[in-house]
């Protein structure tokens, strides 16, 4: 089983992650740079959270 801070430790950027599957370490950040902007689009009904500072996806 994987601990909490492998799932955090191997963050692809290339890949879009559900909140679900990875919920934010800290409330309102990006996980892997701490970046507080975010551009967010809806499309087919999923929230897309996209970092602005290294573009790490998160649907919400």
């Amino acid at each position: 089983m994987e601990s909490i801070e492998d799932k955090y430790a191997n963050i692809d950027l290339n890949k879009v992650y559900e909140y679900n599957d990875l919920p934010d370490k800290i409330a309102g950040r990006c996980d892997n740079c701490g970046s507080v902007k975010f551009k967010s689009s809806v499309s087919g009904g999923k929230f897309l959270r996209e970092c602005i500072n290294c573009g790490m996806k998160k649907n919400i």
